[in-house]
């Protein structure tokens, strides 16, 4: 039976270490949680926020063992976040102390995530000669700048818009969280012939029922920051992203964004979970009954780990694109036929398979 310490569930799978940093001479404060290891050395990102909590992080690194697990690779599964601004000056510091103080921890391997990039791995790697998404001058596959995640969400809308009886070509697409997985997925599911309606960011929502230009709007938010500055759109409030006539609902951004007050405002009959725990399980069990497919989080934006465990495995950027396609389109299939045939939620029957494959390892 699980037990709860501080809302955290510990049970038969961990979290198997919880760790708390603070270095006074540095100001820095982290939070470290290696979930499970029986697959081999965990992997997951640093994630940079002034809100970060030892919750959040623990349940993003049971994501990770999950996303791990199904994906078939040899890593467990854990997650960081340091509690700062990632536009602080004194980031790369904080990096550096925070990579001195989990050197010895080798059951962990850091990777990017939200406010940390293939630079800030770098700093990390110098340290500890331990990390993934290197910048490519370290030998590394940069993540973001490949977009292996956005890659990822778009090979497996390629396999979920039947289920939900839509065709990707076509297929009008809102994407909640225009960063960098948010920016890439947009430019592969273009590729494919999805419409890009509308995107959002913490300024707001852009909205063209015609279609975004999808270049133009990632060298406007280059250039100024947000996409609400885009000429070809109408302006509109952030959460209005939720409530846009669409097909697909792509949120990647921060978790729990979609939640039991607006669930009810979503149109789309397709939602790809891009971002990490970006809903609640009771808006998922919501849109269940409603008859919308939800593919869970570690199913749709296991691209970026993929490629970051292809990179620790010494392979190459063709064979880590490969790799994501192949593995992701399997998983994606695998899921929603059993989903449609026992009629569970998607996320019960992944959670069910990753679960087993842990427990198997773990004996």
């Amino acid at each position: 039976m699980a037990a709860e310490l501080t809302g955290i569930v510990f049970d038969e799978l961990g979290p198997s270490k919880i760790i708390h940093i603070y270095s006074p001479k540095t100001g820095l404060k982290a939070i470290v949680v290696v979930d499970n290891t029986a697959l081999g050395p965990s992997i997951g990102g640093v994630r940079v926020s002034p809100t970060i909590s030892t919750l959040e992080v623990a349940r993003l690194a049971r994501t990770m063992t999950m996303k791990n697990s199904i994906a078939g690779l040899p890593h467990g599964g854990g997650k960081a976040g340091i509690i700062a601004d990632h536009r602080d000056p004194k980031k790369e510091l904080y990096f550096r102390e925070f990579a001195k103080q989990i050197k010895n921890l080798l059951d962990f391997i850091p990777g990017p995530d939200m406010g940390s990039n293939e630079e800030a791995m770098g700093w990390i790697y110098e340290e500890t000669k331990r990390a993934v998404g290197l910048p490519e001058k370290m030998g590394g596959l940069p993540l973001d700048k490949l977009g292996a995640t956005g890659f990822g969400v778009a090979e497996c809308a390629e396999v979920s818009c039947p289920f939900a009886g839509i065709t990707l070509k076509g297929a009008r697409t809102a994407i909640q969280g225009f960063g960098s997985v948010g920016r890439a997925a947009a430019r592969f599911l273009s590729e494919k012939g999805a419409i890009i309606v509308a995107a959002s960011d913490t300024k707001g929502t852009i909205h063209n029922p015609n279609g975004l230009d999808v270049k133009a709007l990632i060298e406007t938010k280059d250039a100024t920051g947000s996409v609400i500055n885009h000429k070809k759109g109408n302006v509109k409030k952030p959460e209005d992203i939720f409530s846009m006539d669409c097909e697909i609902l792509i949120p990647a951004a921060t978790p729990d964004v979609i939640h039991k007050d607006n669930v009810h405002d979503i149109k789309a009959k397709l939602v790809l979970e891009a971002a990490n725990i970006p809903a609640t399980k009771e808006a998922e069990d919501i849109l269940h009954k409603k008859g919308v497919i939800v593919v869970p989080d570690f199913i749709v934006n296991a691209g970026g780990v993929i490629m970051a465990a292809m990179e620790y495995a010494g392979k190459i950027e063709k064979e880590a694109f490969e790799a994501i396609s192949a593995r992701i389109k399997t998983n994606t299939r695998l899921i929603l036929e059993q989903s449609k045939t026992e009629g569970a939620l998607p996320r019960h029957i992944a959670e069910e398979i990753a679960r087993e494959r842990v427990l198997k390892a773990m004996e």
